[in-house]
């Protein structure tokens, strides 16, 4: 189950918080399905990818409080932690760096504090997609648009982070972090 994180609402749709949202909505497009109201707490589709069924979640509760989606998903479609893996934005990260982990702490990311707070534990797989920290006030940061240079690096970055959460299904976190971790606009 692929999980990205960020805001409902159209005043969020390309805002730096929101990249997971852009991910899973990119991969969603791409395997021609659409996501569905099905619960009070997250939209939700799946696909087969080779061999393997994915299910994309998308929290309804907003960041801060994205583990109880996760929470829920994770019992409705009886996910084991392994096979979870959380996508969000990383303000440590500068833009342009993907990094895939096995598990970790929610470096002051509030969805992955809110999961973490809900499932008890850091050990679940997590993607983050640096977002860069060029700012004075951080939830301002998150919550604003991309700036027009990273627009355009954007399509780039979203693929990649796709070709990441597909390959971690392939080829599990081990392989998929030796090929996928680092920044892909630093030379």
């Amino acid at each position: 189950m692929f999980v990205g994180l960020g805001n409902p609402g159209k005043e969020y749709d390309r805002t730096r918080h929101n990249v997971g949202f852009m991910i899973v909505d990119f991969l969603a497009s791409e395997f021609k399905k659409s996501f569905k109201n099905l619960y009070d707490t997250f939209w939700a589709t799946s696909f087969q990818y080779k061999q393997h069924k994915v299910i994309l979640l998308k929290p309804r509760t907003y960041m801060n409080l994205s583990g109880l989606a996760v929470a829920s998903g994770i019992r409705n479609y009886d996910v084991v932690l392994s096979n979870l893996l959380i996508i969000c934005d990383d303000i440590n990260l500068n833009f342009g760096t993907i990094r895939i982990r096995l598990k970790g702490s929610d470096g002051g990311q509030k969805g992955l504090r809110s999961i973490i707070s809900k499932l008890e534990t850091q050990d679940f797989p997590r993607l983050r997609i640096g977002i860069g920290n060029h700012f004075e006030d951080a939830a301002g940061y998150v919550l604003s648009p991309f700036s027009s240079a990273e627009e355009k690096e954007l399509p780039l970055i979203i693929r990649i982070a796709v070709d990441t959460a597909l390959s971690f299904v392939l080829n599990g976190i081990e392989l998929t972090m030796s090929r996928f971790n680092r920044n892909y606009l630093e030379n």
